[in-house]
């Protein structure tokens, strides 16, 4: 059998499985067959070619189906292939700008939560102050309010004190002083107020002194000094945060309006994968199962716990039409082996898609479908755990952005210490970690050992990746950073990982 009829048949035997002949949009001409069947050997080639991978499981020797007898001639007139073509491999920089372009596609939905459901969702509209802050003159210290010059006669046992009083407090004579609490409404025509450590109070005459110069308005908070109302605060897009949570409040808001999470379904695919226990007989353990829950939610999204679905196309094409989720990320399956069911389905079900491969290692048979309009969608991760992290970052991170109002994440370069490798004529994403300068140096990032496809070790310690252009980057050079959503590595990876 050639390369050519067993590609053919082993695509031809997954449509079966989901019903393909019967339900595609109808037979490709033998032109549009042999383009899909070079797009998907090239897939194939270059997969299985690249040093470092880029698929576990799913793509066990040769591209024969399961049970296609080695020795069985081929046939002469095999029935044409009714997988669409494939389009090109994008630049991974113009696949993350159609992921970030599908994720604005449509209108935001918006939701008044309270203040105690709100936090990490974002702002569906520029948050405006409801009052001036603060919204009366109070004072910024314990101490003593006065008003004219000094020495200040005081009343003995009178005392202003933050909640105690719903109306102006009097007006303050001029030579006057009354003791007054952090957070209370000063008297009209108060001067300044002086602070408790500040004064100096002459019991028996009756009469308060200061230690120091007084200057008009000292520790005095005026009205409005923060905002006034109708004052922006800070604009829609913002995720709420505890410190934002604190200024709604303080600025007179009991809810929230704010966009959903997103709702992501996690399928994770393939036969060989433990959900327990160590390796053995062939099998490894799943690391995508546990990773992409907290990855996601890192990213703002509302996740279901992750389905193992093993290589069952069936079981895959139920899971997609029954999911009401806004995004249904997927591990496996994603390149042409005989176990690969995602295009396959994906075109039964009539999916469009809008990034079918990208220049980029690890990673390169990720994908991004929409399967409608105005539908989900879905993004295909490679199932080696390094390529399925770049996955996430160059669709999954920039489509979600989109589906939650976020703001993309802002692109900045830092300085890299040490040569990085490139691919020959990919963009290469790299872990490293944030190191600050020494010895007046400018701050750069370093590159981690343990970056091949299927490794987790120095993505664990890194806080970044790196966007190494075909043919690498020299020392000293300045590259591209993705920033990852948590807090930067801890001194242990010192030496460990670099």
């Amino acid at each position: 059998m050639t390369g050519d009829d067993a590609e053919e048949l082993a695509v031809e035997q997954a449509l079966a499985l989901v019903g393909g002949r019967n339900q595609t949009r109808g037979r490709a001409d033998d032109q549009a067959r042999d383009r899909a069947n070079d797009q998907a050997r090239h897939r194939a080639d270059d997969r299985t070619g690249d040093q470092t991978g880029d698929q576990t499981g799913n793509q066990a020797g040769d591209q024969m189906p399961h049970n296609q007898n080695p020795g069985a001639p081929a046939d002469p007139h095999p029935a044409p292939c009714t997988t669409p073509s494939p389009s090109p491999a994008l630049p991974w920089d113009r696949a993350r700008a159609v992921a970030a372009r599908a994720g604005r596609g449509g209108p935001l939905a918006v939701v008044r939560l309270p203040l105690d459901r709100a936090l990490g969702h974002v702002l569906a509209e520029p948050l405006a102050a409801l009052t001036d802050l603060p919204s009366f003159d109070t004072s910024a210290m314990d101490g003593w309010a006065v008003a004219g010059p000094g020495p200040w006669t005081y009343e003995e046992g009178v005392s202003l004190l933050a909640g105690v009083g719903g109306s102006p407090a009097a007006r303050l004579p001029d030579g006057t002083a009354v003791r007054i609490a952090t957070g209370a409404r000063t008297p009209a025509d108060t001067t300044a107020v002086i602070r408790s450590e500040h004064a100096h109070v002459d019991e028996a005459r009756g009469l308060l002194s200061t230690r120091r110069p007084v200057v008009t308005g000292q520790d005095i908070r005026p009205r409005g000094q923060e905002c006034r109302s109708g004052d922006e605060l800070v604009p829609a897009g913002t995720v709420v945060t505890p410190a934002v949570l604190g200024l709604a409040a303080a600025a007179g808001y009991d809810a929230l309006p704010a966009v959903p999470r997103p709702r992501v379904d996690v399928l994770v695919l393939g036969d060989e994968l433990l959900a327990a226990g160590l390796p053995h007989d062939g099998l490894i353990r799943d690391a995508l199962g546990p990773m992409l829950g907290p990855w996601l939610r890192a990213l703002g999204a509302e996740v279901s716990g992750p389905r193992r679905l093993g290589d069952d196309a069936e079981a895959l094409r139920e899971a997609l039409t029954s999911s009401d989720a806004d995004l249904i990320v997927t591990t496996g399956g994603t390149a042409s082996g005989p176990v690969d069911h995602v295009h396959p389905v994906l075109a039964a079900l009539g999916a469009e898609l809008l990034v079918d491969g990208v220049t980029v290692r690890p990673g390169h048979p990720m994908l991004l479908a929409r399967f409608a309009p105005d539908g989900p969608h879905l993004v295909g991760l490679p199932g080696n755990p390094l390529a399925a992290v770049s996955g996430l970052l160059t669709l999954a991170e920039p489509l979600l952005a989109g589906l939650a109002g976020r703001p993309a994440q802002d692109a900045y370069r830092a300085l890299v210490h040490a040569d990085v490798p490139g691919h020959p004529h990919d963009t290469r994403l790299v872990p490293v970690v944030h190191r600050a300068g020494r010895a007046g140096g400018r701050d750069h990032v370093a590159p981690l050992r343990y970056n091949g496809p299927a490794m987790l070790r120095g993505i664990a310690a890194a806080d970044g990746l790196a966007v190494v252009p075909a043919g690498g980057v020299r020392s000293g050079t300045e590259v591209e950073i993705l920033d990852l959503p948590w807090a930067p590595a801890t001194p242990w990876t010192e030496g460990c990982f670099t």
